[in-house]
């Protein structure tokens, strides 16, 4: 923790916690902003289905590569050129996709856009670790959960309105828009928050011996797992919502809202009781708890899948519920994270960021495509996936305290 922090911010700790979390959304804002446009922009500028499909994948991967090196390098040169630098460099990469008429330069500066997005997100963990002791950050990092909860329900209605009304290139001038005003915000409010005694050599061989510092501990690595790869079992319904809704629930494209408003308050729920719990209960309790409620959900809707035919009114309250427990848990399992490597918070939250982004990018390229078609098949990916978090986190529980 930054030394001087109460220096750094006077104003409500729920500001602070508001402008990050706009940092964060950015990413997720600019991945569903698009989704109902995907027809649209194919046939516009003759590409197929999975080219379309190739557009996600380039801004996950791009997003996960450079995660590698946005925290490492706020590590060295400060978390606020970092962040104006991504905001700029997104802003750009926007700007390219509206001007696109072919494929292969909508794939090129999607993988741009994801490449500059992924600073906020990873930037901003930091952030709150610099500015806060340990209950304190968990307030903070479920406060900015409940906000960043809010990006999934409203972009697709923003880029739905923006694609039937003026079309889909005003999507991306729409996210131009927005990069110039948090890049202006974030120029005049956020403070520098790395202590200039906590600054990291910029050289490669102590780059390398951070990663392999990192890389080579189990516990980062299943927290990382353990924070990560569960989102991707909310996650999977969002990249096959067109598909899920629309052909297995028989919802009409207006009421795809639905979907979106049950599973973000899902998350703000879970955010906000995950912030009344810090320091109430120990971190380890809460994990529990959150992994718990998603595997009962999880057993249960594989379990009324099986049973009957979908249908709206059922099927969508387990993904709510998910999201409900998912919520209640990350934001603890994210401070761990940080604060196993104290010196080097930028460069965890880095590692973390891109492990989760891997398996997102794996999810939306292969995964999804072989389940949408399936309520079953999509049910028991779900369920795998979250395993993978519970297995993770038994192995890591009996060494946290």
């Amino acid at each position: 923790m930054n030394p001087d922090a109460h220096h750094l911010w006077r104003a409500p700790r729920w500001a602070l916690a508001l402008l990050l979390a706009c940092l964060g959304m950015l990413g997720p804002f600019s991945i569903d902003t698009y989704l109902p446009a995907f027809s649209g922009i194919a046939a516009s500028i003759g590409a197929t289905p999975t080219e379309m499909q190739q557009t996600l994948s380039a801004y996950l991967f791009g997003f996960a590569i450079m995660n590698l090196f946005h925290g490492a390098l706020s590590d060295s040169f400060g978390r606020r050129p970092v962040v104006l630098a991504g905001i700029a460099a997104f802003t750009v990469a926007s700007a390219g996709c509206a001007l696109a008429n072919h494929i292969g330069a909508l794939v090129f500066w999607r993988a741009v856009q994801g490449m500059s997005a992924g600073a906020g997100i990873v930037v901003s963990r930091a952030v709150i670790r610099d500015m806060f002791p340990p209950a304190d950050a968990q307030r903070v990092m479920s406060q900015v959960t409940i906000y960043f909860g809010v990006a999934p329900a409203v972009a697709p209605m923003v880029g739905g309105f923006l694609f039937v009304h003026v079309g889909w290139h005003a999507i991306f001038w729409f996210l131009t828009g927005v990069g110039v005003l948090l890049w202006l915000g974030n120029w005049k409010l956020l403070p520098e928050t790395l202590h200039a005694t906590h600054k990291q050599p910029f050289n490669v061989p102590h780059l390398l011996r951070g990663y392999w510092q990192l890389l080579s501990n189990p516990r980062f690595f299943m927290l990382a797992l353990a924070s990560g790869i569960p989102f991707n079992g909310m996650f999977l319904y969002v990249l096959s919502a067109p598909v899920f809704l629309g052909e297995l629930l028989h919802l009409s494209p207006g009421e795809f809202f639905w979907f979106f408003t049950l599973t973000i308050a899902g998350i703000m729920a879970g955010s906000f009781l995950s912030g009344r719990l810090a320091g109430r209960i120990k971190p380890k309790h809460q994990i529990r708890h959150g992994f718990v409620v998603m595997l009962l959900v999880s057993l249960v809707n594989v379990a009324l899948n099986l049973a009957f035919e979908p249908n709206a009114w059922w099927a969508l309250w387990p993904i709510a519920i998910f999201a409900f427990g998912w919520a209640l848990m990350v934001p603890v399992v994210t401070l761990m994270v940080l604060d196993l490597v104290p010196d080097r918070r930028g460069m965890a939250s880095s590692l973390q960021a891109c492990v989760g982004s891997v398996a997102n990018g794996v999810v939306a390229g292969v995964i999804a495509p072989l389940v949408m078609h399936s309520a079953v098949a999509l049910a028991v990916a779900s369920l795998l996936m979250m395993s993978i978090g519970i297995v993770a986190w038994v192995w890591v529980k009996p060494h946290v305290s």
